[in-house]
């Protein structure tokens, strides 16, 4: 099984990438992310919890998202493997993500995390806000998230680094330019 979790500040183009990697590697694709937006979008008691959380620019309760995830894993027993995008952010939900793998016998194979400098992110992330009307693709709301990023998510690139399935990915160029250097490293794996 191949299981991959696509890292990076907003706007460094996980969606983008995961896209991609779910075509050719034909991943069950978890994004937590789209998973709250749909529960926002039909006012739900989750979407109402985690629209207050998200629309400060902030993440959405620990507890909440691995329940979150802890139910898509048992909802797919017959994946060839997961992308993980938009999870984990915490150290805490790293953790939780390995326990999950492990008592299904699974691991991280690999975490891409794609390095984007922050005027790129916030050229991107104004943009996609101007286009698709995302309320959190603010500049203020922009300039929170990263600092929520850099302050609670970019440890778990220690974290993983230390287990050695890091990879660092120049997150500038196409689209294409970008998934070459993502494919180069995932097929490089044994798995």
């Amino acid at each position: 099984m191949l299981n991959i979790v696509i890292f990076g500040a907003p706007g460094s183009g996980k969606g983008t990438q995961s896209e991609k990697l779910i075509e050719k590697y034909h991943l069950t694709h978890i994004s937590t992310g789209e998973i709250l937006r749909n529960e926002i979008e039909h006012d739900t008691k989750l979407g109402q919890l985690a629209n207050k959380y998200m629309s400060e620019g902030q993440l959405v309760p620990d507890e909440v998202v691995i329940d979150i995830l802890d139910g898509l894993l048992a909802d797919n027993p017959d994946s060839v493997g997961f992308i993980f995008d938009g999870f984990p952010r915490t150290l805490k939900q790293g953790e939780a993500l390995d326990k999950m793998l492990s008592k299904r016998g699974e691991r991280i194979n690999v975490v891409l995390s794609l390095e984007v400098d922050d005027e790129e992110l916030t050229d991107r992330l104004v943009k996609r806000g101007e286009i698709s009307g995302r309320s959190d693709d603010t500049p203020e709301t922009i300039k929170s998230r990263l600092q929520v990023y850099y302050g609670q998510t970019a440890q778990l690139k220690e974290y993983y680094a230390n287990q050695g399935n890091l990879a660092l990915i120049d997150g500038i160029g196409t689209v294409d330019d970008i998934f070459g250097r993502i494919e180069n490293t995932v097929d490089k794996l044994k798995y």
